[in-house]
């Protein structure tokens, strides 16, 4: 990437033609610029310092919550002060656990309800995926409750999913991970390794596939997953996607339908760490496989189906944050097909990627001292 020393900017550029703009950090920043198939793109860093950022929603007033793994949640503003916002719950802050997604309600303009998935502290060092929800009020989480936990709680700190979706029906998807137990995701009476669907307040639906069946949980919408922390809603047909890690290979994206078996780990078009295929054919007829897999990984996290015209090229696309890529894989949608790929290489790994208020892309990157960046036109298009 080359580079320009720029001045610092607000959170939120003003339109699709803004000039580009540097840190929110209160100094000259310096703005990286890289190529991609819609020509050359700005990238500025609006927020440093993070600790691990994991999730990001932006607030009807363009402020953003961002989530840092290790507990807090921050309401960036462009001031650079990124100031801890209270009322998060306690978190199992173990490898991949600690706070996770953070979503706004749809219906946030009335509630003000903030959903947060998180790895919830259990017994003897257990940990697992939560989700609840509080209102945001005065700068703080108000009345946070638990909504659903994973279950049973699991030891170690591996593959936690995590990601939210709201569906245009008005419920609330979960995706979560396998926790690294593998069997378990090919077992209904857990919810281990499975996408959960729950009403707003945290029932189970009457129409969820399992409901009735004595050995199954009623509130699995889907199973046989390994990591799921992609997922999100087309925007025009209401579908639901998901990206998944697989292990030595094997990353995949699925198209999710109710009552579904993903085959983790019966089947995977990865490998065993120890190079042994599992199993060879990858796939099975009673497995639904995925829609695209990668081989080499692409560790995917966070999706974003991009709306907006600021990128005209780029509308329509599902782009996924990379972590293995270090940047963002951007897809194009033909139907339940995916007819073309790019990586936006940015250098650094992507834990998620979501759309701003202004129509710009705005990732997350995810190291110790962490960040957000957005991604904007260059002057002139150029």
């Amino acid at each position: 990437m080359s580079r320009t020393l720029l001045l610092a900017a607000p959170l939120l550029a003003l339109g699709a033609c803004a000039q580009p703009t540097g840190s929110a950090s209160g100094v000259s920043a310096v703005m990286e610029t890289v190529g991609t198939e819609a020509g050359t793109v700005g990238v500025v860093e609006v927020q440093g310092g993070l600790d691990h950022p994991w999730g990001i929603a932006f607030l009807p007033d363009g402020r953003a919550l961002v989530t840092e793994r290790a507990g807090r949640l921050r309401l960036v503003d462009g001031s650079g002060e990124a100031p801890v916002v209270e009322g998060t719950p306690e978190v199992f802050a173990n490898g991949q656990g600690g706070l996770l997604d953070v979503a706004l309600a749809p219906d946030f303009d009335e509630t003000g309800f903030v959903y947060l998935t998180y790895a919830k502290p259990g017994p003897n060092d257990m940990g697992a995926t939560a989700v609840g929800r509080g209102r945001f009020e005065d700068g703080a989480i108000v009345g946070f409750e638990e909504l659903w936990a994973q279950t049973p709680f699991q030891a170690g700190g591996r593959h936690f999913g995590s990601r939210i979706a709201f569906t245009p029906d008005g419920f609330l998807l979960i995706s979560t991970g396998d926790r690294g137990q593998k069997e378990p995701a090919q077992e209904l009476r857990n919810t281990i390794g499975v996408i959960v669907r729950l009403t707003m307040d945290g029932a189970v639906p009457d129409d969820n596939p399992f409901v009735g069946d004595p050995d199954a949980r009623p509130e699995i919408w889907a199973y046989g997953i390994r990591n799921g922390q992609s997922l999100g809603i087309h925007p025009e047909t209401g579908a639901v996607w998901e990206a998944e890690f697989g292990p030595k290979g094997g990353d995949e994206l699925n198209l999710i339908t109710p009552g579904t078996n993903y085959g983790w780990p019966v089947v995977s078009w990865g490998m065993n760490y120890d190079n042994t295929p599992i199993p060879d054919p990858p796939t099975r007829p009673e497995f639904t496989d995925a829609v695209r897999q990668w081989t080499p990984v692409i560790s995917p996290s966070g999706m974003l189906f991009y709306t907006a015209d600021a990128f005209p090229e780029w509308t329509g696309s599902l782009m996924l944050g990379s972590l293995g890529r270090q940047g963002i894989v951007r897809l194009t949608l033909d139907g339940d097909t995916v007819s073309g790929e790019e990586t936006i290489e940015l250098g650094e790994r992507i834990r998620d990627v979501e759309q701003g208020p202004d129509g710009f892309v705005y990732v997350l990157t995810d190291n110790a001292d962490g960040a957000v960046w957005r991604l904007e036109p260059t002057r002139g298009g150029e």
